[in-house]
């Protein structure tokens, strides 16, 4: 399998495999570079073209949208709209504003390629001969120099995470600024309700209320059924018994 041709797609479909769409297109991308299907070309414009509204998404704003006017967008608009949402266009150094530019030649070059010769895309002509394996090679190449250089600088942008679709872990700074500066507490009313309380560094509470069984059930489920079995006066030993019967 020629996967060598993209590493910086397949990178960037790890850091995004909860995207079902992107990673369908990746597997259809790997079958057809083992086949040495034309349709390859196909799938790495539709990866340049998910990728593009990935970042899009993750950083559009409804009053100042990012995303294409158009119905149907095409690539070149969604990569504009992707190097707006980086601000990779806000650098003032010329010699970059031409290595963006480049990227925009490859997305255009790309597409013209894919709706000359994909065959996933348009009815082409039937007797139309299969492309060279370099041509191949050069659309997938091309392909994943745009999608690894937007990706590395959606890596290094700064998300917003009221909105973003980024796991815990991408937020590594701020949550360790929170870590060290915010206390918690709990208060329980009469009625039993479970109220946190987030202590700020100014003194103020932010208070959060959540059920106790919800914030296990969605923290540590197995602390969940461990504090279900306690509340039931078992032992640990039943408890394993109980849930054991229950699965089965």
């Amino acid at each position: 399998m020629n996967v060598d041709w993209c590493p910086g797609i397949r990178e960037a479909c790890l850091h995004w495999r909860d995207a079902p769409m992107l990673q369908q297109s990746l597997e259809a991308l790997e079958q057809t570079l083992e086949q040495d299907n034309d349709a390859c070309i196909d799938c790495a414009k539709a990866i340049v073209e998910v990728v593009c509204q990935v970042i899009v998404e993750s950083f559009d704003n409804p009053l100042a949208p990012l995303k294409p006017k158009a119905e149907t967008p095409s690539l070149s608009e969604w990569l504009t709209a992707a190097v707006r949402a980086l601000k990779l266009g806000d650098i003032r150094d010329e010699k970059f504003k031409k290595l963006v530019s480049s990227h925009h030649k490859l997305s255009t070059a790309l597409n013209d390629l894919r709706n000359h010769a994909g065959t996933a895309s348009h009815g082409k002509d039937p007797y139309l001969e299969r492309l060279a394996i370099h041509h191949r090679r050069s659309a997938v190449l091309a392909a994943d120099a745009i999608v690894a250089f937007l990706h590395k600088a959606y890596l290094d942008a700064q998300l917003d995470p009221a909105s973003s679709r980024e796991p815990w872990e991408r937020f590594a700074e701020q949550n360790a600024l929170i870590d060290a500066q915010i206390g918690l507490a709990v208060d329980t009313d009469d009625d039993g309700r479970t109220t946190l309380q987030f202590l700020l560094p100014s003194g103020d509470v932010l208070p959060v209320g959540i059920e106790v069984s919800r914030l296990l059930y969605q923290l540590d489920r197995e602390a969940y059924v461990e504090a279900l079995n306690a509340t039931r006066g078992m032992g640990s030993d039943e408890a394993d018994d109980e849930v054991e019967e229950t699965a089965s």
